[in-house]
């Protein structure tokens, strides 16, 4: 991969489509993706020049306080998807497909990829898997959506897995290999490297002719995606090694809301500014 620098978005304010992430990985220049969940984060993140936007399912911790993603339903998704869609003006937004809403067979994959098509208004999903879910993504492709594949560490296989734990070291880097050929195979857009040693996942990038975007697999990929709240700094305990926080934003809300409660009980807030008078101010 050449050494690029900051990726040139597409002219005007249309959004951004599978060429644009195509010809980024013909001329080597990185994207980024965050997550978002909501109107605001949606909005910032796309004025911030973000490629592409992930309602993830790691909105079941980041949003509805689970430990795992694995309780998140579709009804639960939806109108996050909903929210960053409307929100957003140039950024692709993909939707992950909740936990046991294609395990089924390629059948239940594409009705649940439809309908976040049509009622979250996503412009592609996410699965994860490899070559256990080939069907599923070929499945959702033929009908013309955009599928991300997701391999390496995959948060929803958590317990199979045996936790937090790096993948495809060893013997496992041919399996991961294989996932990443058959994704790409079944006709995905992109797919995600979560957890990979930083070789292997340069290695897969060479490989493929598709977008590899990283988390936790070193600088040898296509792209990086983060969770917000842990780049951010809203996540304050228990962030990963790969991670790298931005800005401490549990520290500015925490300070701010005390400032709030201070104000609040020593009556400087609200002051005469923030009080409507009985009759308007003549000019």
């Amino acid at each position: 991969m050449d050494q690029p620098g900051k990726t040139p978005a597409p002219s005007g304010t249309r959004r951004i489509r599978l060429g644009d992430f195509a010809r980024a990985k013909r001329e080597g220049r990185r994207w980024a993706m965050l997550t978002s969940y909501d109107q605001y984060t949606a909005s910032i993140f796309d004025d911030a020049g973000v490629w592409a936007l992930l309602v993830g399912d790691s909105a079941a911790n980041n949003v509805f306080g689970h430990e795992t993603t694995l309780p998140l339903t579709v009804e639960e998704l939806l109108p996050l998807a909903r929210a960053v869609s409307r929100s957003s003006r140039r950024a692709f937004v993909v939707s992950d497909l909740p936990f046991g809403t294609y395990e089924e067979g390629p059948a239940q994959a594409l009705r649940t990829a439809v309908r976040f098509m049509k009622e979250g208004g996503a412009h592609g999903v996410k699965l994860e898997g490899g070559v256990r879910v080939a069907e599923q993504v070929r499945a959702i492709t033929d009908a013309g959506i955009p599928v991300m594949g997701h391999i390496g560490f995959t948060p929803q296989s958590e317990h199979q897995l045996g936790g937090y734990r790096v993948q495809g070291r060893g013997e496992a880097a041919d399996r991961l290999l294989a996932d990443a050929h058959a994704v790409q195979d079944a006709g995905a857009f992109a797919v995600v490297l979560e957890m990979v040693p930083g070789d292997l996942a340069t290695r897969v990038t060479a490989e493929l002719s598709i977008p590899t975007v990283g988390i936790g697999a070193g600088p040898g990929c296509d792209a990086q995606v983060l969770v917000w709240q842990d780049a951010m700094g809203l996540r304050t305990a228990g962030t990963a090694r790969f991670v790298k926080q931005y800005a401490q934003m549990a520290q500015v809300l925490e300070q701010a809301a005390a400032t709030y409660v201070d104000e609040v009980a020593s009556g400087a807030f609200p002051a005469a500014q923030h009080t409507f008078a009985d009759s308007p101010v003549q000019a």
